[in-house]
């Protein structure tokens, strides 16, 4: 089964299971397709977190996370969100697919090149297809910024049918050439000079730096499975954080459907957020991983939590947006992924004459010297990416993730709960009415926004509790595009894509 927000993407990574390939191909062939068409959201100027696990218990994280520019500080008196200034970070998710590919061959006997699962991307870029319409809304959502991107208009549409000629000229050149092309290539050559032409402090140099982390997944146990998440600088310990957290509460004893459920749930999420900005790259972290995950520091999290009162929370709530991704094969073999330009749209520019449309992601570091995420010459920024994985008896059991920023935490805290404590199927809790915590872009008032459909008596509970209560539209997409696949023990597997989103879930 693969699952992806939109139906062309899941299309050719399911032509790639049927043809015999594993997980990995196809979320390569998967997510470069979703590069071409969800273009707010993801893209090859982006970046890209995957976890992979197998049946004999291997596990891996994939970190593909640009880093800052040589001369990312030069003359910065502050980070803008749009433009060539906000453009701090180098582009690692074409590099990760060659990281993955080469583990994919080692470890899962792969044979695709990744000149064949490129296919499906090159032939969407220059044949076009119809626009979605999440690309639609965020186009429109955009109008009266997009104008002064550089190169935006040229590039893209907000109805009818996108093609994208340049960019599918550069895929056949990481095609023919492999992905090192983007990097050191002739490629990357016009890359630099789309950066000096515009203002970017990105460089050649700086592009050749750019290289895959492989790293451990951190774990935590929740009832009898093992939770995977991708170590800093991801917020994949705050997800772990907080069903730490709800694990010594007990969400199994509260109604899916009830105030208490969501209160408690919220609260969980405040207790693990206070502790997001010591995450940053481990180079500069202050403190370990190990202490924020220790049973002490979630006991006394557990115990900061009133089940009568909710705590004030006026800290604002970080936009950005990305997709997820996610595969499992015949031989069970699973990979989560996520990718991301960070905001929709990224940084707004377009990059010379390349079709690609580079990310935002320096305006996830801080100038605050006393900070660990101050921005630094090479460094890699705090970073919202967290797909996740949950063994059963060491075997993959459920893929999941979100698009969402803050709220990809949220969202899966919600999503678990209801998948292991109340025993829902994926689509099922994909439905669920979901919650989100925190000051947004378009709404600077209440902090607690909630989907009408949780129902009039929840929402009226909930403020009685002292949360500040805003009621969005049901699957509004202010709630995010998650994904999730289930695979049984007996083999049966299930899936759903977000009904938020124009995708689903394709099994072979």
């Amino acid at each position: 089964m693969v699952t992806s927000p939109h139906w062309l993407s899941a299309r050719a990574g399911a032509k790639v299971l049927e043809a015999g390939g594993n997980a990995i191909e196809a979320i390569v062939a998967a997510g470069a397709a979703l590069s071409v068409v969800y273009p707010h959201f993801c893209g090859l100027g982006g970046d890209a977190v995957w976890l992979v696990a197998d049946r004999s218990g291997n596990t891996k994280a994939f970190l593909g996370i640009g880093q800052a520019a040589r001369a990312a500080t030069a003359g910065l008196a502050s980070i803008p969100t749009r433009g060539p200034q906000s453009m701090l970070t180098t582009a690692c998710l074409v590099d990760s697919w060659q990281e993955v590919l080469n583990y994919s061959a080692r470890n899962w006997h792969g044979q695709k090149s990744l000149a064949a699962l490129l296919e499906d991307a090159i032939l969407l870029a220059d044949e076009g297809f119809p626009i979605s319409p999440s690309q639609a809304f965020w186009h429109q959502f955009r109008n009266g910024e997009r104008d002064s991107w550089p190169g935006f208009a040229e590039a893209f549409v907000g109805h009818g049918i996108q093609r994208q000629p340049d960019l599918a000229r550069t895929l056949r050149e990481i095609a023919d050439q492999g992905a090192r092309a983007f990097y050191e290539g002739n490629l990357a050559r016009r890359l630099a000079k789309g950066f000096a032409a515009v203002g970017s402090p990105l460089t050649l140099e700086d592009l050749a730096a750019t290289a895959t982390h492989v790293e451990q997944p951190l774990a935590l146990d929740y009832r009898d499975v093992t939770l995977l998440a991708p170590p800093p600088p991801t917020q994949g310990i705050t997800t772990l954080s907080i069903m730490g957290v709800l694990a010594r509460v007990g969400m199994k004893n509260f109604d899916p459907r009830s105030a208490d459920f969501y209160h408690h749930l919220v609260e969980a999420v405040k207790q693990a957020f206070m502790d997001r900005p010591a995450i940053a790259d481990p180079a500069s972290m202050q403190i370990d991983v190990a202490t924020l995950l220790s049973a002490a520091h979630l006991d006394n999290k557990a115990r900061a939590i009133d089940p009568d009162s909710a705590l004030a929370w006026p800290q604002p709530l970080s936009r950005a947006d990305t997709a997820f991704l996610a595969a499992t094969d015949r031989e069970g073999r699973s990979v989560a992924m996520l990718q991301s330009i960070y905001y929709d749209w990224g940084s707004g520019v377009v990059v010379g004459d390349t079709g690609i449309l580079w990310q935002n992601r320096g305006a996830a570091f801080s100038l605050d010297p006393a900070s660990p995420n101050c921005l630094q010459p090479g460094k890699r920024p705090f970073y919202t990416l967290n797909p996740g994985i949950a063994l059963k008896d060491g075997r993959p059991h459920l893929l999941y993730g979100t698009q969402g920023a803050d709220g990809q935490p949220q969202t899966l805290a919600l999503l678990l709960s209801l998948l292991l404590d109340h025993d829902f199927d994926p689509l099922e809790a994909l439905s669920h009415p979901r919650f989100l915590l925190g000051r947004t872009f378009s709404d600077s008032r209440d902090s607690l926004k909630i989907e009408k459909n949780v129902g009039e008596a929840v929402a009226a509970s909930l403020a009685s509790l002292g949360h500040e209560v805003a009621i969005i539209d049901a699957l509004s997409q202010l709630a995010g595009q998650a994904g999730i696949i289930r695979i049984g023990a007996d083999g049966m597997i299930d899936g759903a894509h977000d009904p938020r989103s124009d995708g689903g879930a394709i099994g072979i």
